[in-house]
């Protein structure tokens, strides 16, 4: 993987519970990644039967953040249960993390979880990318960082291409098409500093209020379906990685 260490493959094997996946996420995913950029590691872990079934209940979600080789690492990893539920509840976080292409681990239940991300995927996910764009300008507004510009512009994208055509794309660098002319330009500043401060740009506003639009009338418009349809699959995709974790009687 470009730009990314050599060693991100060990990480995984470090870890308390075995991962079900571990991909990249963040700035390297989306296609802006600077040359100080962090990099965020997201998946799932599957906790053993016996950390879910009695009195002692294993965590929900693992957070870490160290440095190595003067690399910043941001990993998160959510029990096999909860991604599922947030992979119902319309959340594309998860949606990006578990179709990134930038994979450091792999395993049957991803490639599972991979192929029932189709039946998740509902018109409603506009809210996620709607919502997040929202912050993110507002966040520009108070700072005039080039990166919560460039994520106000890459989440409006990346929702207006999901209603549109019913594929997942979070690499703003592929959906140029959607956004003003200048994008490129941006793309290229945020490679030299993860905080820059934004290039001046003329009718940015006006920009932003356009790709809004645009999303929203994708959405009315759009084919998805109203509710995901893979809740049983999922469902039986946990009890089955479960039951394989259980430790012998």
């Amino acid at each position: 993987m470009n730009g990314l260490p050599g060693w991100l493959s060990e990480i995984p094997g470090e870890q308390p519970y075995a991962l079900a996946f571990a991909t990249v996420s963040g700035a390297h995913l989306y296609g802006f990644p600077s040359v100080d950029s962090d990099v965020d590691l997201r998946g799932v872990h599957v906790l053993p039967v016996e950390e879910v079934a009695g009195l002692r209940t294993g965590p929900e979600t693992l957070e870490r953040m160290w440095t190595r080789d003067g690399v910043e690492m941001d990993l998160v990893t959510h029990d096999l249960a909860k991604f599922c539920r947030l992979l119902l509840g319309r959340n594309g976080y998860v949606l990006e993390q578990l179709l990134s292409p930038l994979v450091v681990a792999s395993s049957p239940v991803h490639e599972e979880l991979a192929a029932l991300a189709p039946g998740c995927l509902t018109r409603h996910h506009a809210h996620h990318y709607l919502g997040f764009a929202r912050t993110q300008w507002r966040l520009f507004g108070k700072t005039l960082e080039l990166k919560p510009l460039l994520y106000t512009f890459r989440v409006l994208a990346t929702g207006t291409h999901l209603m549109r055509t019913g594929e997942l794309e979070a690499d703003l660098t592929r959906l140029y098409a959607y956004g003003p002319a200048y994008l490129p330009e941006l793309v290229a500043a945020k490679s030299e500093t993860e905080h820059g401060r934004s290039p001046s740009v003329t009718g940015l506003e006006a920009d932003v209020e356009r790709m809004t639009a645009t999303l929203e009338e994708a959405q009315d418009a759009s084919a998805l379906p109203e509710r995901a349809t893979a809740e049983e699959a999922l469902h039986d995709l946990v009890v089955r990685a479960r039951l394989g974790t259980r430790a012998p009687l």
